[in-house]
């Protein structure tokens, strides 16, 4: 009797428990500010409202499932892109397309306090945020013809640097790749397009920037920035993440930082495990490409082909928790969100398989005795407060 009544307790505290981080996550206003489905549209024609279980790490059905309340859509090309505004207008015009179909699911709006009413009506508020400022051919009359389209943010660089700014791809490589002007960061240009940005109202995302373009984008801003996904250099000394000295420039500037979930970015163990997986696999890597296969595309047909090999490669879920963790004990609770990087990477942590997985950084929050006030910040209060901080003049 005593087993039974031990286990029956037990039972009922974890139950209570669960029922504890599922409601904190619901009544959170959750904010996922990297959200790469466009892309998976453009080059393999999915449709978001369809069922896309086991396919991609998204579809609206599932986004709703994993309690997302505003979402950032990215829109993407690559440096290669003959004409990146008008593939940027296509995959905005995707976008619409499903908010169209699906209006009692998801409305795109163009500022926080639509952005709350919405939420409140139990539908996804949708913005969409510009990865790579070449994609509005510097003129800045395009941005704001993509501001009017609901973008609002924008990555002042993807991986290639644009005329008036660096990226850390070509900041860190040894030929060191200049901007128009003969030197790395920003160009007088590229100082106007954050002015622009700010009197705009579109946030100045520094992920994929070099370390100068940084600074100077910093220097030159009169808004709080955002890192729209990025994580922490002193965990995993990657290129894309951020050292110290910068997270704590953005806690100075106001900004916030959303953690990426690419195991590559959380985890310095998976980078050259990554390597040697393709490594082994290259044969039939270039077997692939031969065909008209894009490289990246070849890559993700090995992860998803020897499923065991690629499972093993994907880091930790715990390593998430540490990213956000190590920025909060660094400059405190109000400079750290969430941005997945989903549909853009090809391995997410373990456990961290799709969008109806986000409740459980919620549970390991509550288990570590976070609160409310601040796990509705890490949710996405912070970001909150840095996009209406841009809407302000």
């Amino acid at each position: 009797m005593k087993t039974k009544l031990l286990l029956f307790s037990l039972f009922a505290t974890l139950q209570l428990s669960a029922q504890r981080y599922q409601q904190m996550h619901d009544k959170a206003t959750f904010v996922d500010t990297h959200n790469d489905f466009l892309t998976q549209t453009m080059e393999k024609d999915f449709v978001f409202d369809t069922d896309l279980k086991g396919i991609t790490h998204s579809d609206l059905n599932r986004m709703k499932e994993g309690g997302v309340d505003v979402q950032f859509f990215s829109v993407w090309s690559d440096g290669d892109q003959p004409n990146p505004y008008a593939f940027a207008n296509r995959q905005l015009d995707s976008l619409d397309a499903v908010i169209e179909r699906n209006p009692n699911k998801i409305v795109k709006v163009t500022n926080s306090t639509e952005l709350l009413k919405v939420v409140k009506q139990h539908k996804i508020a949708t913005f969409s945020g510009l990865e790579g400022g070449h994609q509005f051919e510097n003129d800045l009359d395009k941005m704001e013809a993509l501001y009017n389209r609901g973008v609002r943010y924008i990555t002042l660089t993807w991986n290639n640097s644009t005329p008036w700014a660096t990226s850390a791809s070509d900041e860190t490589n040894p030929k060191g790749l200049n901007n128009s002007e003969g030197k790395k960061g920003l160009t007088a240009f590229g100082k106007k397009v954050v002015q622009k940005m700010n009197a705009l109202g579109i946030m100045v995302d520094i992920s994929h920037v070099g370390e100068q373009t940084f600074y100077d984008a910093i220097e030159t801003t009169k808004k709080p920035v955002i890192a729209s996904h990025s994580s922490v250099y002193a965990l995993c000394p990657h290129k894309r993440n951020l050292k110290d000295d910068q997270i704590k420039a953005v806690a100075k500037n106001g900004g916030v930082i959303q953690i990426n979930f690419n195991s590559g970015f959380i985890d310095p163990s998976v980078e050259p495990r990554e390597l040697a997986f393709l490594e082994k696999h290259k044969e039939e890597i270039d077997s692939l490409v031969i065909t008209g296969m894009l490289l990246y595309h070849a890559e993700e047909a090995m992860y998803r082909k020897y499923t065991d090999e690629s499972y093993e490669l994907r880091a930790p879920f715990d390593y998430v928790i540490q990213h956000i963790e190590y920025v909060i004990n660094l400059v405190g609770i109000d400079y750290v969100g969430i941005g997945s990087d989903f549909d853009g990477i090809y391995q997410p942590p373990k456990q961290l398989d799709d969008v109806t997985d986000y409740s459980k950084i919620t549970k390991v929050l509550v288990d570590k005795g976070y609160n409310k006030k601040d796990i509705d910040k890490i949710l996405g209060g912070n970001l909150l407060r840095v996009l209406k901080a841009n809407e302000s003049n």
